[in-house]
């Protein structure tokens, strides 16, 4: 397994945790009130279950099981994908703290920061599934 999968598989099985103990407390309060405050996570939490674990998780996997390319880069140019953890990751990042800073901007930024993480692992990697062709060039046969 290469490691950018790895590092989006560890990512994603942070983010799980995080997700499933913020869960846990917003869950065991709607039981027995303890702080009303923890509600103020329920948005966190849904960010870190979905985009922070499952979609990190998807994009993992996608990275390590795509068809290799035949050349000295199987996996094509890897900064492309780097760059979506690492954008990715700061959307997550940006919308977990908007609620605490009160800005609202925030918010749009890391939807922003998301989008263009995905759109950077899907040009990164959309040659590994649609292969450039030449119609110009005669076959060989």
């Amino acid at each position: 397994m290469p490691q950018l999968s790895r590092l989006f598989i560890r990512a994603a099985l942070a983010y799980l945790f995080l997700g499933f103990t913020f869960g846990a407390l917003i869950l065991s309060n709607k039981g027995l009130p303890f702080a009303p405050l923890i509600w103020a996570l329920l948005p966190v939490h849904i960010e870190f279950m979905l985009i922070g674990w499952m979609t990190q998780l998807a994009l993992g996997v996608a990275f390590w099981i795509l068809p290799r390319r035949g050349s000295n880069a199987p996996r094509g140019d890897e900064r492309w994908s780097l760059a979506a953890l690492i954008l990715v990751n700061l959307g997550i990042l940006a919308f977990a703290l908007a609620p605490l800073v009160v800005l609202s901007w925030l918010q749009l930024l890391a939807r922003a920061l998301q989008t263009l993480g995905l759109m950077a692992f899907v040009l990164g990697n959309w040659q590994r599934i649609y292969p450039l062709k030449f119609t110009n060039l005669k076959d060989p046969i």
